[in-house]
């Protein structure tokens, strides 16, 4: 470590030892030479007076004139005036980095107080977040095994979606093979309606036929003929209400498709196929008494009509009959025909 201060007789070696090496003395090289030991004020003032005694020696063994005395006294000044701004400068510019350094070093203090506290928050927040860390750790093996038992779940519940999927084809191939009957049935029924309408037509031309021939001849059988026009009625009425039937179930095919259209969207109306299954029950059941109703219909229809010719038999029996007593009575028939014709309503 440097010494705190020197002395007069040091830095005069020192001096000297630079004089000899033909260096010039600055107070900076002095310095060096004594090993960066005092402080350069006291240099420069040991150094100052150093030349003043030199001045003086040289003056007391060379004698020299007052002008050229004066001129090494102002030389002598100017340089002492130079060296104090030098040393001013040097000491302002030692001090304002004095500042700077002591600013630079307050400033550093702030900041590490500042980054202290960051790393105090720092470490608060990691520790926050190691234990946010901790319970996100839990929440996710809570997680994961939730996810787990939802998986089972969604597997039992996919088995389940997959055996009403099974359970739904099955029904749609029910309501297939029903659909098919009833349009076989509905396909039957129109064939023996049509059979039975144009029997019926030709059952009916023939009596038309018949009843032309004995307009004429026949005033008795005026009610017998209006009978069997409202049977004819009857039976148009009939066969009206069958078609009218008939379209009713095809309205009701028709509702049962759209059912079938609406049930295959499975996946998202699951929970209400039991009910509507039980419903295209229930519209099953309909139908088989409706069928019911109308094959009991049919039957009467068909009673009616084997009554009608039965009636249109005994019609012609009594015809025939009535032909041959017109026959044996000759004038008078005619005379009956010519006082009273016979109003049947039916167009000839």
């Amino acid at each position: 470590m440097a010494r705190g201060g020197v002395y007069k007789t040091e830095v005069e070696k020192a001096r000297n030892a630079l004089l000899a090496q033909g260096k010039h003395p600055s107070v900076d090289a002095l310095r060096v030479a004594l090993g960066n030991t005092g402080s350069k004020t006291t240099i420069h003032r040991y150094l100052k007076e150093l030349e003043a005694e030199d001045a003086k020696g040289v003056g007391g063994k060379y004698p020299i004139s007052d002008t050229l005395a004066d001129l090494v006294s102002r030389l002598a000044g100017q340089l002492n005036a130079e060296a104090d701004a030098r040393i001013a400068e040097v000491q302002a510019r030692c001090e304002a980095q004095l500042r700077d350094s002591a600013a630079a070093l307050e400033q550093a203090r702030q900041e590490t107080t500042t980054l202290t506290a960051q790393l105090r928050r720092a470490e608060e927040t990691l520790q926050t977040v190691q234990a946010e860390h901790e319970a996100t750790q839990t929440g996710l093996a809570d997680a994961i095994a939730t996810v787990r038992q939802l998986e089972e779940r969604v597997a039992g519940v996919t088995a389940r979606l997959a055996e009403r999927d099974t359970h739904v084809q099955s029904l749609e191939q029910k309501h297939t093979h029903a659909r098919e009957a009833l349009e076989h049935y509905r396909t039957a029924v129109k064939e023996q309606r049509d059979q039975e309408q144009r029997r019926h037509e030709h059952q009916v031309q023939q009596l038309q036929v018949e009843l032309r021939e004995a307009r004429d001849s026949l005033t008795g059988k005026n009610q017998e003929l209006l009978q069997l026009n409202r049977d004819n009625v009857r039976l148009t009425e009939h066969g009206g209400q069958h078609d009218r039937e008939a379209r009713d179930l095809r309205a009701q095919v028709r509702r049962l498709d759209e059912e079938v259209q609406a049930l295959r969207p499975v996946a998202r109306e699951r929970d209400a196929l039991q009910l509507r299954c039980a419903q295209e029950q229930v519209a099953g059941d309909g139908l088989r008494i409706d069928a019911a109703a109308m094959r009991k219909a049919l039957e009467t229809e068909q009673a009616a009509r084997r009554a009608a010719e039965t009636t249109a038999t005994q019609a012609t029996s009594r015809l025939d009959a009535l032909e041959k007593v017109l026959a044996q009575l000759g004038p008078l028939s005619q005379l009956v025909a010519t006082s009273a014709p016979v109003t049947t309503g039916i167009d000839p």
